[in-house]
C-alpha cells in the first residue's frame, strides 16, 4: 500500500503530529528520514527493509551506525543522498549520547567511567582508547582520544598516554578502551600494557588509577582483576 492510500493517521509525518514521536514505530521514524518510497513501495516498507540488515535478531537500532553508505543502497530505493542523510542521523545520536558537561563528573568506581563512555564506544567496529584525565578529587578535567586503532587492536606506547597528563600537570589518569569484538575480557596483552603504563606513571608521578575495558553489553576493570585474582 502506498503512503497516500493510507489514512491520514497512520501516515509517518501526521502520526507524529498527531501522536508524538513516541507513538511511531522505529521503521515509521526512518520513514520520515528517507522521506520518500519508489512506485513500488512505500517508505515504510522500505524502512523496514533497512530494519531487516540486522542479523542478530536483537530489535537493537544501534547496528546501523555499522551499516556502510553502500550497505543502505544495496536497498532498492535508497540512494547515495538518503545514505548519507541516515549516516549522519546515525552519527548524530551517537555524539548525542555523550554527556553535555564531563567538568563536574567524579570518577569513583569503574563503574562511573563505564556510565560514561559505554554508549559512545561499545559498538565500535575499531578499537578506540581514551585517557581520562582527572584532578586530585577524581573530577574528570578532560577526555582525550589517544588512539585509533584497526578491529583487532590499537597500537600504543605508554607516553601516548601521558603526554596530555603531563602537560596539564593532571596527578591522576584512567586508561580506557574497547574491543571489537563485544568481549571485555581483557588479554595478556591488555594486561601487560597496563603493567608497562603503571611503572611509567609511577615514574613521572601520574597515578594510574585503572584500565577499563569497554564491551558490547559490559565492562571489565584490570586494577579489579588483578586485586581479586
Amino acid at each position: 500500500m502506498k503512503m497516500k492510500e493510507l489514512p491520514i493517521s497512520e501516515r509517518p509525518y501526521e502520526k507524529l503530529e498527531m501522536y508524538g514521536e513516541r507513538a511511531l514505530s522505529n521503521a515509521e521514524l526512518i520513514a520520515i528520514i528517507i522521506k520518500s518510497g519508489t512506485r513500488e513501495e512505500s517508505s515504510v516498507n522500505i524502512a523496514q527493509k533497512i530494519l531487516s540488515l540486522e542479523k542478530n535478531g536483537e530489535n537493537n537500532l544501534r547496528f546501523l551506525q555499522n551499516i556502510s553508505i553502500e550497505e543502505f543502497m544495496s536497498i532498492k530505493g535508497i540512494g547515495k543522498v538518503k545514505a548519507i542523510q541516515l549516516k549522519a542521523i546515525c552519527e548524530l545520536t551517537k555524539r548525542m549520547s555523550k554527556p553535555l558537561d564531563t567538568s563536574q563528573i567524579q570518577i569513583n568506581s569503574p563503574k562511573d567511567v563505564a556510565e560514561l563512555l559505554t554508549e559512545e564506544m561499545k559498538f565500535e567496529k575499531r578499537e578506540i582508547v581514551k585517557t581520562l584525565i582527572l584532578n586530585s578529587k577524581n573530577i574528570v578535567i578532560k577526555i582525550v582520544d589517544v588512539c585509533f586503532g584497526g578491529t583487532n587492536s590499537a597500537i600504543l606506547k605508554p607516553k601516548d598516554v601521558l603526554q596530555e597528563a603531563i602537560k596539564l600537570g593532571a596527578p591522576k589518569i584512567i586508561l580506557v578502551h574497547n574491543h571489537p569484538s563485544g568481549d571485555p575480557t581483557p588479554s595478556q596483552k591488555d594486561f601487560d600494557f597496563t603493567e608497562r603504563l603503571a611503572q611509567a606513571s609511577k615514574i613521572i608521578g601520574v597515578e594510574l588509577l585503572d584500565h577499563i575495558i569497554i564491551g558490547d553489553y559490559g565492562f571489565e576493570s584490570i586494577f579489579y582483576l588483578k586485586n581479586n585474582s
